[in-house]
């Protein structure tokens, strides 16, 4: 089937303007070492924004012959895009925020590159390297705002939703845009598009120049989940787990609306990491909310978390259902609690140094069926380890879900095997179940074949 295309050639605006004849070799280099193929990908994920594909193999397999190279010119670089999706057009012209969305991908793939993973000055193998290299990364795509007060939300959900969730996270949205509450999200559609969407009007009513719509990614996940252009800062991180300590360390809060096992696996973070004893006394207002239509949900996911992490992980958040105003009145005062704290501390308000991060939580996990079938999913450990373990494995799920490399190991490979306790793997699977009947795995209208096996 044939689908609209378009070739064009684009300059960049206000960001990386030039580039080095190394730096050049290396992004249209196709080989094993080189940087086209992840370029490539992500920058026609940018461009297929607002395309009803939520499966990383099928955008790549659509768009074969889609081609992006860098035109070296006297006065600076141009992008030449051959194969690109119409849908990325108005008139024959690329939207403005499409065109923003592939010069910072180029900007970040090309800082990570050059800057971190060849940089013998971050070592990965300890907790203070990687979240250096996350700072550095943050500040290099100039998120990191020093003059705010903290006012950053992260929303966290699915982009697979019906639309009575979608309009609920609209409207929560509006509601802390009335409050000039900023939006950081995972960038794609669902969850993570409504509160931008909605902060938007909120932003607009008040007369708020210079609100803030933070979208951070990473290349495993960006095809299944477009950045949409309402976006005005987007970063992309090198894995999820740099992605995820973007996330805690930049925003001041998080609310997690309804969503599958990508929603899961950020739960399980954020919880883990508050578990750790050295973050007893931070104050990270954690809000999970959605409409009357999503209570079942939220109580299975509070049921969830009883019957593994227990009480104490359940002390660390609220539930309200159904209350946008009560949620954005409930982050404004715990963001505050959140100022107080910083500023007795003299921590910075732009980035979350004190937050303590277990390194088990840094680690880079490959969801391999031999890494997911070796998970220590036990009750035999610290909590917050065991939140860990059972991050990574909603992380094996989501990469079977909607990764292209997840997708193949899949179809070559069969199921992803996950073993654990009897105690464990129960609540487990009739968490993921009720994901599967509540068609929140992949976007509607699209047949779901589980790709993976709960074993007690």
């Amino acid at each position: 089937m044939e689908h609209d295309v378009v070739d064009t050639l684009i300059s960049p605006e206000g960001q990386l303007e030039v580039l080095s004849k190394a730096e050049v070799f290396k992004l249209l280099d196709t080989s094993q070492g080189g940087l086209y193929q992840i370029f490539r990908n992500c920058a026609l994920a940018v461009l297929n924004c607002g395309s009803t594909i939520d499966d990383g193999k099928e955008l790549l397999e659509r768009y074969k012959s889609f081609e992006i190279s860098i035109v070296q010119r006297e006065r600076g670089i141009k992008l030449e895009i051959k194969g690109a999706p119409a849908i990325a057009f108005v008139d024959g012209k690329m939207i403005k925020g499409i065109h923003e969305h592939l010069f910072a991908v180029l900007r970040d793939i090309v800082f990570i590159s050059s800057e971190v993973t060849d940089n013998p000055k971050f070592d990965m193998s300890r907790t203070e390297g990687i979240t250096d290299s996350v700072f550095h990364i943050l500040r290099n795509a100039d998120v990191l705002q020093p003059q705010r007060n903290p006012n950053l939300v992260v929303c966290w959900g699915g982009h697979s939703i019906n639309r009575i969730e979608y309009n609920y996270s609209k409207e929560v949205g509006y509601q802390m845009g009335l409050r000039d509450l900023d939006i950081c999200t995972g960038c794609g559609p669902g969850a993570m598009k409504g509160p931008m969407k909605g902060a938007t009007i909120g932003h607009a009513k008040q007369r708020l120049a210079g609100g803030r719509y933070l979208g951070i990614s990473e290349p495993g996940i960006i095809a299944a989940e477009s950045p949409n252009p309402i976006v005005n800062d987007l970063v992309i991180m090198p894995d999820i787990e740099k992605r995820l300590e973007a996330f805690v360390r930049t925003g001041h809060g998080i609310i997690v609306f309804p969503g599958g096992a990508g929603t899961a696996e950020e739960i399980l973070y954020i919880l883990g990491i508050l578990l750790h004893p050295d973050n007893a006394d931070m104050p990270y207002p954690l809000i999970f909310t959605g409409p009357e239509t999503a209570r079942d949900y939220f109580i299975q996911i509070n049921q969830f978390i009883a019957d593994t992490l227990g009480e104490e992980a359940q002390k660390r958040y609220k539930i309200i259902i159904d209350d946008p105003e009560m949620v954005a009145r409930e982050m404004q005062l715990g963001i505050r609690q959140v100022r107080e704290f910083r500023k007795s501390r003299s921590d910075a308000y732009y980035f979350n140094w004190l937050l303590k991060i277990d390194e088990e939580f840094q680690r880079p996990f490959r969801p391999t069926h031999e890494n997911m079938r070796n998970l220590s999913l036990h009750k035999n450990q610290e909590k917050h380890l065991l939140a860990a373990n059972l991050r990574r494995a909603f992380s094996g799920v989501v990469a079977g879900n909607v990764k292209d490399e997840g997708i193949r190991a899949i179809e070559k490979f069969g199921h992803f095997e996950i073993h654990g306790d009897a105690a464990i793997m129960g609540p487990m699977d009739a968490l993921l179940s009720s994901f599967v009947a509540q068609s929140r795995m992949k976007l509607p209208g699209k047949a779901y074949t589980p790709c993976y096996r709960v074993i007690t």
